[in-house]
């Protein structure tokens, strides 16, 4: 994807109002491009909390006045005016990112595409509506986002003082970022990195050079590899540290499953679509299949950990299953 520059409309609602998870949100979008407007829609002093976040990002803020039984439906009208406004009269925007999986804002992205627009749709599972999922350009899950960092208290505000905060959001950059090669330029790794982390600065730590400085974080974590010459100096991961989970078994998979699941219950998503909690598992485990441990199935895991009292399996309006973690 080449296009730069992103207006970001989120529905508050749907994150959950934690200042974690929007910061989460907001760094995987400064990871694909600059933000230059943002506007939150339904903020409460309930959220106090985010407001060093919204000011930080030079958010905007539609507030929820909570009058009468249609104020969701006010909210979701204005954040479709903001957007063609900006459509309009922006020329300098060239990508939307929704965070919401109302299908009701359907027919706003395929305007948005209409005038050649890129539309990154971001939701939790639970009320992602399958239509919105298929018209976006791209969707991502928000429990894949706020699960992208084993340190879930990190925040996209947080200072990158010690070489191990770095090297996280590193390699973070390089793997939502590389070529089919799972490569990319250094000098558009450290471009990335400013838009996450405006204060860095390879002196700080240092070195003369942002090169210099990577050449030293390879040989310390080995995790990474750079290479090429002065002149096109690339970096890619040197390999996936998944793979030093281990395999799940028939022993451990209950107490594995019961920690992932915890995670996602800590950052604020209590019904899960199943297909999420898979995705999480093989990204710790990419080899994992559930036929492996004695299911056909992962719905038949899923219910295996209901009659553990550990989840319950619930069906929305559209019979999709949902995991709410007890």
């Amino acid at each position: 994807m080449d296009k730069k520059n992103f207006a970001i409309f989120i529905d508050l609602e749907n994150t959950g109002g934690k200042a974690a998870t929007l910061n989460r949100v907001i760094e995987k979008v400064k990871i694909k491009g600059d933000i230059l407007i943002g506007k939150v829609y339904g903020y409460q002093e309930s959220f106090s909390e985010l407001k060093q976040v919204l000011l930080s990002n030079t958010f905007s803020v539609v507030p929820s006045l909570r009058y009468g039984v249609n104020q969701k439906n006010n909210l979701d009208i204005q954040l479709v005016i903001d957007a063609l406004d900006v459509a309009y009269t922006n020329d300098l925007i060239d990508c939307f990112c929704i965070v919401s999986g109302d299908s009701d804002y359907t027919p706003l992205v395929g305007k948005l595409k209409s005038m050649g627009k890129y539309v990154l749709g971001i939701s939790r599972s639970e009320v992602a509506s399958n239509i919105f999922i298929k018209a976006c350009n791209e969707f991502i899950f928000l429990e894949s986002v706020t699960s992208d960092s084993n340190n879930n208290e990190t925040s996209s505000d947080d200072s990158l003082g010690e070489p191990d905060d770095l090297m996280e959001v590193v390699e973070k950059i390089i793997s939502d970022q590389a070529d089919t090669d799972g490569a990319m330029f250094v000098s558009e790794l450290k471009k990335t990195l400013l838009r996450l982390r405006p204060e860095f600065s390879e002196k700080s730590y240092g070195y003369s050079s942002f090169g210099k400085l990577l050449n030293n974080l390879e040989k310390k974590y080995n995790t990474i590899k750079v290479f090429g010459d002065n002149n096109s100096l690339k970096v890619k991961l040197r390999g996936d540290k998944r793979l030093e989970a281990g395999e799940i078994t028939k022993a451990n998979w209950m107490g594995i499953m019961q920690k992932l699941l915890n995670r996602l219950k800590r950052n604020g998503f209590e019904r899960v679509n199943p297909s999420i909690i898979k995705s999480e598992l093989q990204k710790e485990f990419p080899d994992f299949d559930e036929r492996q441990i004695g299911f056909k199935k992962f719905s038949d895991m899923m219910k295996r950990l209901e009659k553990e009292k550990i989840v319950a399996v619930e069906f929305n309006e559209a019979r999709t299953m949902l995991i709410k973690i007890l």
